[in-house]
């Protein structure tokens, strides 16, 4: 599962692999925007990554892309 994050006031995001499902990445999100607390997530190498909630300006969960074989 990839994951994008922007945040406010800069011009890069954050882009993780992840082994949760969009639901799961979908609920941290809610419980972290409800409180105003961190966004923690964890790709799948384990890094971590902690965005504080006030500064998301947006979560993008899409699916990995698949790679195509052919021309």
């Amino acid at each position: 599962m990839e994951i994008r994050i922007g945040v406010q006031h800069s011009n890069r995001e954050i882009v993780l692999e992840s082994n949760n499902s969009a639901a799961e990445v979908r609920k941290l999100v809610d419980s972290a925007l409800a409180k105003p607390e961190a966004l923690v997530l964890e790709d799948e190498k384990g890094r971590t990554v902690i965005v504080p909630a006030g500064v998301l300006a947006y979560v993008d969960i899409a699916a990995s892309d698949v790679r195509k074989v052919g021309f």
